[in-house]
């Protein structure tokens, strides 16, 4: 294995690249590197192809404290899975006590290491301190959040008995900078199954919700994944989802790493504690690995549990999707929008034809001219708002069926202080804010009909402005007006008995509202756009409007953003990404195929995908 030593100038480490089968190896050391002096920009890695790994070298002899603390922060960018040479770096006692994986702090650039002017080396301890400032942190559950503010943090070096300089006082948890971030961490969805209300509704198929987690890209993601899964879902998301495996359930002791055959049947030894599981609950477990790992591993097909000795049961995609439902299973039949007559029309999803259809019923007869409108994800029933935004209209999407009475109505004096686009779930709740300023509210009518449901927002400061639920119906996405500001937030949604015990209509609440762009200071347009994405149009502070995608959990996804689109009001996407992206602009209805620029579609207003 042939190799060359590379610099990254002055004051940097030396990496030894070696080249070697399935990529390019990289050995993080400190062969080369200033013996005094503050250590600054420990942003160690540029962003690297995927198939780069790299890993870190133990300390050189007789390595001064400064190399000490930089060798040591540069083997936390490493691929070593259980960090055993940054604990080279450390004093026994300080190695045992070190918990890596406690959390993640990501800071702009890479720690900076201010040493203490009034220490000497003769005394034998010395310190440094840690700097930078903060944009994300990742938790011990591997959840992500973005963070703000300056990192600063203190490590101590002692000489031990061979008067070798090591690191006896350490933070927990490991520091790195943006770009090692994003070259050592991958976001993966892990799936729950939603717990509460309609959503766990008797006899229907659960519904699949994810739940995305940061894990180490080089490190066998495929393992991690499975134990996070098994591990249960994030705080966050908790309330309001329930995992099949049982508790206590771990893999075997020992198990690992976890590669499919040549079969693509990935198997999964599990211990005891999920021995007794009947085929129906080993089925979902299963389901919930396959969709898990779908995107992690495209080469697992198959998942076969075993446990107590013995296999439980096995699972294909395909059956995965018979066991449960999840909203980016199916593509959308159609594309909705309002015609210039202010009439609902249609044509057929990502079809080249572009000759709208009136949807049959009364919403597309013209009956009531609507401003926007909301159409069920099963594409049998539509939900519009009037041209003047002050009333709620439910229809069929059935020839000869008639409109009826409003099922809402608004008291708010002007259009723009009245009713929100609504939004469906894919249980069949139709959501819709009222942005009365007088009484801003949230609601919810349960199978789109009967009396409006209010819901319940504690801690929500503001008025919120545009509403969208997700399709497994626990989550929910809104644009919410405080000031001058429309920020897009994210929550949950729980759902219990009534407290008079009457168990005649559920309470609503969302809560747990977290933004999902925080670096954005106004929010024009959004809709979901993956399980766990959303699109997202607006601006930063004293900055252009843009379109860009965004996790739910506030950080960035690695994908492309959309092209860009000027003059956009309004943008639909839907939870399978291989529907195009549209949008309504100065240019009219566009849509964004894959691989390509804009398209005009046609005239129209208000385009929106089922949900």
């Amino acid at each position: 294995m042939g190799g060359e030593r590379v610099g990254r100038g002055r004051g940097s480490s030396v990496r030894t690249v070696a080249w070697a089968a399935g990529g390019v190896v990289l050995l993080a050391g400190c062969a080369s590197m200033p013996d005094s002096g503050d250590l600054r920009g420990v942003e160690s890695t540029p962003r690297q192809d995927t198939q780069v790994r790299v890993f870190a070298m133990p300390p050189s002899e007789d390595a001064t404290p400064t190399q000490i603390v930089q060798g040591f922060l540069e083997a936390l960018t490493s691929d070593d899975p259980d960090y055993k040479t940054a604990r080279q770096y450390l004093t026994p006692e300080a190695a045992k006590t070190w918990q890596p994986g406690l959390s993640t702090t990501v800071l702009s650039d890479g720690p900076a290491a201010q040493a203490d002017p009034q220490d000497r080396q003769d005394t034998g301890s010395l310190s440094y301190t840690l700097t930078g400032t903060r944009v994300a942190t990742v938790d011990a559950q591997q959840s992500f959040a973005p963070a703000s503010g300056p990192y600063s943090k203190l490590v101590r070096l002692t000489r031990d008995d061979d008067g070798q300089w090591r690191i006896d006082g350490v933070p927990q948890g490991v520091v790195m900078g943006e770009s090692d971030f994003e070259r050592n961490y991958m976001s993966v969805n892990k799936y729950y199954f939603a717990s509460s209300g309609e959503a766990a509704a008797a006899g229907t198929p659960p519904v699949a919700v994810a739940d995305p987690v940061y894990v180490r890209s080089h490190v066998d993601p495929t393992t991690q994944m499975v134990r996070s899964l098994i591990g249960g879902p994030t705080t966050w998301l908790d309330p309001v989802v329930r995992s099949s495996f049982p508790e206590g359930t771990a893999l075997r002791k020992g198990a690992g790493p976890l590669t499919p055959d040549d079969r693509g049947t990935l198997t999964v030894p599990l211990n005891d504690r999920a021995a007794e599981v009947g085929t129906a609950r080993c089925e979902e477990m299963a389901a919930q690995l396959l969709f898990t790992l779908r995107n992690l591993s495209p080469a697992v097909e198959e998942i076969e549990l075993r446990a107590g000795g013995g296999r439980l049961c096995s699972l294909t995609q395909d059956g995965a999707e018979t066991v449960t439902t999840r909203g980016a299973l199916h593509q959308p039949d159609y594309l909705y929008f309002l015609d210039e007559e202010h009439r609902l029309v249609r044509i057929a999803a990502g079809s080249s034809d572009t000759e709208p259809e009136p949807v049959p019923g009364a919403l597309g007869e013209g009956e009531q001219a609507l401003r926007s409108v909301a159409v069920a994800r099963d594409e049998r029933t539509a939900a519009g708002v009037g041209l003047d935004g002050r009333s709620l209209f439910v229809g069929s999407l059935v020839t000869g069926d008639s409109l009826g009475e409003p099922v809402l109505r608004s008291r708010g004096k002007t259009e723009a202080d009245r009713l929100t686009t609504p939004s469906w779930d894919a249980q069949g709740g139709l959501w819709v804010a009222d942005r009365d300023p007088a009484d801003p509210r949230l609601y919810l009518l349960e199978e789109g009909t009967g009396e409006p449901l209010e819901v319940s927002t504690p801690g929500l400061d503001g008025r919120v402005r545009a509403v969208r639920v997700a399709a497994d119906g626990v989550r929910i996405a809104l644009v919410v007006e405080q000031g001058d500001r429309r920020s897009l937030l994210v929550g949950r949604i729980e759902r219990s008995a009534p407290d008079d015990g009457t168990g005649d209509r559920p309470a609503v609440t969302v809560l747990g509202l977290r933004s999902a762009t925080p670096e954005l200071e106004q929010v024009t347009a959004m809709s979901w756009a993956g399980d766990s994405r959303l699109v997202v149009v607006g601006r930063e502070q004293g900055g252009v409007e843009q379109m860009k995608y965004v996790a739910v959990d506030g950080s960035t996804p690695d994908v492309p953003p959309p092209a860009a689109l000027t003059g956009v009001k309004n943008v639909t996407a839907s939870e399978d990404e291989r529907a195009p992206l549209v949008a309504y602009s100065v240019d009219g209805i566009v849509r964004l195929p894959s691989g390509a620029q804009w398209q005009k579609v046609t005239e129209g207003t208000a385009p929106v995908y089922p949900g």
